[in-house]
């Protein structure tokens, strides 16, 4: 992992990243703070968020900030990002990780409350967080933003169609973004396919697993592994890329 670090430097740049406090935002928070950024990590739980702060100043050296934000909350993301900008003075990359997938027994059991909580989270929020940053990285030295989106998004199934149809509208803001904001503020997308993270243990691992012999790699990805289509995001290693959709999904066919 170190060395994935050291080939894209982000010293003196400071990293947003939400729903950072677990999973694949934890393993970007520690990764960009191992590259030399400086961290704000956020989400609903702030003791969380405050114990990986802890962890990654005493592990890196460099500073993290602990807030407590529901990026699906219009009205809370300006405070957020005037946080940041209030502690570092500067925002570099922002990392739109935050996600839901409430389980549902039937597609005709989904109402409207869930439907409108699961857009909320994957895409009205980082729909609003993105134009906010992109404006204020673009008045200043620009920067990068990444949106973490999912290949249900192109494989969507009846048991996260809600969830498939935000990703698919972020892949889709992504290079809308792109265009608004550059040539100063890159915007690309990490596609992630099945991750074992915490989410994971909801899953049918049996079913699952015969399905991933179909993949590629034949197995699901380590949260760890989404750290170095991050690192290039972030860092000037992508200087030349904007609006792409990468998929990171060991393989799955297309």
């Amino acid at each position: 992992m170190d060395q994935v670090t050291e080939r894209f430097p982000l010293a003196g740049k400071v990293a947003l990243v939400t729903g950072g406090s677990r999973g694949l935002g934890q393993q970007m928070v520690l990764a960009f703070a191992r590259a030399g950024a400086d961290v704000v990590i956020t989400s609903r739980n702030l003791q969380s968020c405050a114990d990986l702060a802890a962890e990654v100043e005493a592990g890196t050296g460099r500073t993290a900030l602990a807030y407590q934000c529901h990026v699906g909350h219009w009205d809370e993301l300006p405070g957020l990002l005037d946080a940041v900008y209030d502690r570092f003075g500067r925002l570099d990359v922002l990392v739109n990780n935050a996600g839901k997938s409430p389980l549902y027994p039937s597609l005709a059991d989904v109402d409207e409350r869930m439907w409108d909580s699961v857009f909320a989270v994957n895409l009205k929020g980082p729909f609003r967080l993105t134009a906010l940053t992109g404006l204020r990285m673009a008045a200043g030295e620009g920067g990068s933003i990444i949106n973490i989106s999912s290949t249900a998004a192109a494989h969507p199934r009846p048991g996260s169609l809600p969830y498939a149809a935000a990703k698919a509208g972020l892949n889709a803001i992504t290079a809308g973004f792109a265009l608004e904001y550059g040539p100063k503020v890159r915007v690309n997308c990490i596609m992630a396919g099945p991750f074992l993270t915490d989410i994971s243990k909801a899953w049918d691992m049996a079913a699952f697993n015969r399905r991933a012999q179909q993949h590629a790699l034949q197995r699901g990805g380590a949260p760890a592994e989404i750290v170095g289509a991050a690192l290039y995001f972030a860092s000037d290693a992508s200087s030349y890329t904007t609006g792409a959709v990468l998929a990171v999904d060991g393989g799955i066919p297309r």
